[in-house]
């Protein structure tokens, strides 16, 4: 799908949402939009991602809208492109806060652009939803100003590390650039696979290299069973065309995020064939993700789309619960909107509905139970365990 197509989809099912469901919403005596960013990788290694999260964005926003806003005031997002870089994504962060005065910036990416937006955010006074897994990022000063429904590297790792371990490996072989979540990766997967009476080798490459041949060479002499590969589409395309031509025979374990259809079909099938790929598994089959596949006409949206949708409701649901909408009361009310004991919801506009009638609310997302720690991690997520077999991914287990 094609994200023209996409947007005129999305633009069009909000109006059918919104038409569907109208909703008293109490007034507040403030004049003007209430302002949210998204800080996307519309470019860059996240570029296959951030164009349909950040219309995922304005789909939820059109229907609340649509339907009347909230607090009686209308929503405006603006997006901005973060191009997978942390420099760019601090200008862009600086004139989302500085000049655009949103109250909160959703959907930063890659765990480095995170780092680096984070202090801005936290400073300012501005909510910050992420889906970095970074282990680093909610053990920054925040103060409460970050929240990410993206589960941490220890639980990835931990993931990788057992399904190697499912997958026979004795001698596990650890290839990454160097991203904020390598070396706690590997200390996880590490942990599990000697736990298992196995091995493990790290390899950090630069990123931006047009051959990886001498560092294929380090983890063919290794010998591993299974090389996970920890890097992004752009390095991990390159890298697995040296692989093959090494002719290594063992299994690969990669981020879905990296080896991708897009990356798949670039390559040549044997080249790909076989590849094993894990990501956080959207919450198929509840009312939250059929919701968002409603809205947005992607009958599988990834897990980052899952995600953000969740974002954007929670944060709209925070406004209306506290009756303000600057980034401190996002941040002082986004848990209780997203975990208690209140009545359970799975849209912004349930939501609204349940506030405005008095009820306290519980949003139960796509992305999964939106529970969250105090430090901002989500506390509970499945994965999703695929293999590419003739150019297709093929479901082994969610668990």
């Amino acid at each position: 799908m094609t994200n023209s197509t996409t947007r005129r989809r999305f633009l069009a099912s909000s109006a059918i949402l919104a038409g569907s469901l109208a909703l008293p919403i109490r007034a507040m005596a403030q004049d003007g939009p209430i302002k949210l960013g998204t800080l996307t990788p519309l470019t860059g290694a996240g570029g296959p991602y951030g164009p349909v999260m950040a219309d995922t964005v304005k789909a939820v926003v059109d229907g609340v809208n649509a339907a009347g806003g909230v607090l009686g005031r209308q929503i405006e997002v603006v997006s901005e492109d973060d191009q997978t870089n942390p420099e760019a994504g601090v200008r862009a962060a600086r004139k989302l806060i500085d000049v655009d005065g949103v109250s909160a910036i959703m959907g930063t990416w890659a765990s480095s652009v995170t780092t680096a937006v984070a202090p801005l955010c936290w400073e300012s006074g501005t909510m910050l939803t992420t889906v970095s897994g970074a282990d680093s990022i909610t053990l920054l000063p925040h103060e409460g100003y970050i929240v990410r429904t993206q589960p941490n590297t220890i639980l990835q790792g931990q993931k990788f590390g057992e399904f190697t371990v499912e997958l026979g490996a004795g001698k596990v072989f650890f290839m990454s650039p160097q991203t904020p979540f390598a070396d706690s990766q590997f200390s996880e997967i590490t942990k599990v696979v000697e736990a298992a009476g196995g091995s493990t080798e790290k390899l950090i490459y630069d990123d931006k290299k047009p051959s990886y041949r001498s560092e294929v060479d380090e983890m063919m002499a290794f010998g591993p069973d299974v090389v996970v590969l920890g890097g992004y589409m752009p390095d991990t395309t390159v890298l697995l065309k040296d692989i093959y031509r090494a002719g290594y025979e063992g299994k690969m374990l990669a981020f879905a995020y990296s080896v991708n259809q897009k990356l798949v079909d670039a390559l040549p099938a044997e080249v790909v064939e076989g590849i094993y790929t894990i990501a956080p598994s959207p919450a198929e089959g509840s009312a939250a993700y059929k919701a968002l596949t409603e809205l947005t006409g992607i009958a599988s949206p990834d897990p980052y789309t899952t995600q953000i949708f969740d974002q954007v409701n929670m944060v709209i649901l925070a406004i209306a619960a506290a009756g303000d909408a600057s980034g401190t009361a996002i941040r002082d009310a986004f848990r209780t909107v997203s975990q208690g004991d209140g009545k359970p919801v799975h849209t912004a506009l349930e939501g609204l509905e349940a506030l405005a009638a008095g009820e306290a609310v519980n949003y139960d997302g796509a992305s999964g139970p939106c529970d969250f720690t105090a430090e901002g991690d989500i506390l509970d997520c499945q994965f999703r365990y695929e293999q590419v077999k003739d150019g297709a991914f093929t479901l082994l287990k969610i668990a």
